[in-house]
């Protein structure tokens, strides 16, 4: 197989040291990114090539360094070039928590409590410099499920009604994610490696950071997209974290909240996935996220949204697992 490396990469990789490495192409994931292992000798590196206009290493770069800088273990910055897109980073290794867990279920509790712990650790630090989870931004998430799901199960659907259902249900939560904390808005299992113990837990993929509602990114790691989660697992860690955290009385609300939002987002994205850029097997997810999704509708918080559903999206999609495809 012809590889189709990046341009200037050989001299970008003698440049910082790793000239004549060997360069092995890895799976990549739902964007436009790309990544290499390299290999020198005994060591190796990981190569993301994010390329313009598509993307942008800047923000990976100000939150791997803003991460790194308050200890927590986003992979270290070893060489960049933002203008081709080109970002050296460490390697942390081949095991995920997701295949992890896929071979050693019985330490799920324990791999689970350690990334609560992160969280936690997270939680505790001021703000990093990043823009706030505004009103619109949720918003402009939300839509994503009436842009392309509702097209696509050809669904005539109420779209003020839509989003004046997610403003009335997200504006009485955000004085409550104020002054913030940093939310990396994907955390979940595919994007946490273990680095030589269950209790040591690398990041990825948090270049879309925001500050926002400490909610978010426990409601992303127990309501995994990709990975099924135990009702029994997810209410005992969301104890864990309460118990670690103390947060207000409304937080179960709000975790439902956040929950809906992201998981109609999610659907949006995964069906986008299939019409925009031909990756139908991200179709195979959504009857998982359908089902978080009416468990989160079904909380009294999310009642506007949930008569939204009621009214405009029939039964049969919804008891289908949220419709029926033809890739």
């Amino acid at each position: 197989m012809e590889l189709n490396f990046p341009e200037g990469l050989e001299a970008f990789l003698a440049s910082a040291g790793w000239g004549e490495a060997a360069i092995e192409p890895l799976a990549g994931d739902a964007s436009f990114r790309r990544y290499f292992r390299i290999r020198r000798g005994e060591r190796s590196a990981m190569l993301m090539h994010a390329p313009p206009p598509n993307e942008d290493p800047a923000p990976f770069l100000r939150a791997a360094k803003w991460l790194d800088g308050n200890g927590l273990r986003a992979p270290r910055i070893l060489a960049e070039d933002a203008a081709r897109g080109l970002v050296l980073l460490e390697d942390f290794g081949e095991v995920r928590m997701r295949e992890y867990l896929d071979q050693w279920p019985d330490d799920e509790r324990e791999v689970y409590q350690a990334a609560i712990d992160a969280l936690v650790e997270l939680h505790r630090m001021p703000p990093g410099p990043f823009l706030d989870y505004s009103l619109a931004e949720y918003q402009r998430e939300a839509k994503l499920f009436v842009d392309w799901y509702c097209p696509a199960q050809n669904l005539y659907i109420d779209g003020p009604g839509y989003a004046a259902a997610w403003e009335a249900v997200l504006s009485s939560m955000l004085p409550r994610q104020r002054p913030g904390v940093v939310v990396l808005r994907d955390y979940h299992a595919e994007n946490i490696m273990l680095l030589g113990s269950l209790q040591t837990q690398g990041l990825l993929d948090f270049q879309d950071a925001l500050v926002g509602h400490p909610a978010y990114d426990l409601v992303s790691l127990l309501q995994d997209a990709r990975r099924d989660v135990s009702p029994e697992l997810e209410a005992a860690m969301f104890d864990y974290y309460v118990s670690k955290a103390a947060p207000g009385p409304d937080f179960a609300a709000d975790y439902a909240r956040l929950g809906a939002q992201r998981n109609a987002k999610i659907v949006g994205i995964f069906v986008r996935l299939w019409k925009r850029d031909g990756k139908p097997r991200y179709l195979d997810y959504i009857p998982r996220v359908w089902a978080l999704l009416e468990r989160d509708l079904a909380h009294p918080a999310l009642a506007p949204v949930a008569r939204w559903f009621d009214a405009n999206v029939p039964a049969e999609l919804r008891q289908s697992g949220g419709g029926h495809w033809q890739p």
